[in-house]
């Protein structure tokens, strides 16, 4: 095994999100290396502070700052918020760059920009994540 293998097995794997399961041999589907990393990244920005009983403070809870305007004060909360979340339930990766992108706010949506490396292979990478602020609004009314 060369060492970048070795550097890369150090990310892990597991399950995939959301979990699916291999009706042939009845496993669960597993992700590994920076796909593993993108779905933490996914999970800990989706998840509500509290929601997790055995981890009470995991999660980066957006739903607060869903009716105050989106200023500069706000945007700059927010990705402290979100940083200070990433460095503890994330040791895999270093935060390069945090970028909210509020272009998409009247359609009730923000994108967090997460520019990061991961420590073990110095390789960079980025995850975009929709938060959105009104959820099933394609439903129809009849």
């Amino acid at each position: 095994m060369n060492i970048m293998e070795e550097k890369k097995n150090f990310l892990g794997k597991g399950w995939s999100f959301p979990p699916v399961f291999n009706p042939q041999n009845g496993g669960v589907e597993m992700v590994k290396d920076v796909e593993d990393i993108n779905q933490s990244l996914h999970i800990l920005l989706s998840t509500i502070t509290g929601e997790r009983i055995m981890q009470p403070r995991y999660g980066c809870d957006m739903t607060e700052f869903v009716f105050e305007p989106v200023t500069t004060t706000l945007k700059t909360f927010m990705k402290d918020k979100i940083k200070m979340q990433l460095v503890v339930y994330e040791p895999r990766i270093q935060i390069e760059a945090l970028e909210l992108d509020d272009s998409g706010i009247l359609e009730g949506r923000i994108l967090i920009d997460v520019h990061y490396r991961v420590k073990s292979t110095n390789s960079r990478y980025n995850y975009v994540y929709p938060f959105y602020i009104k959820e099933a609004t394609e439903l129809s009314t009849s």
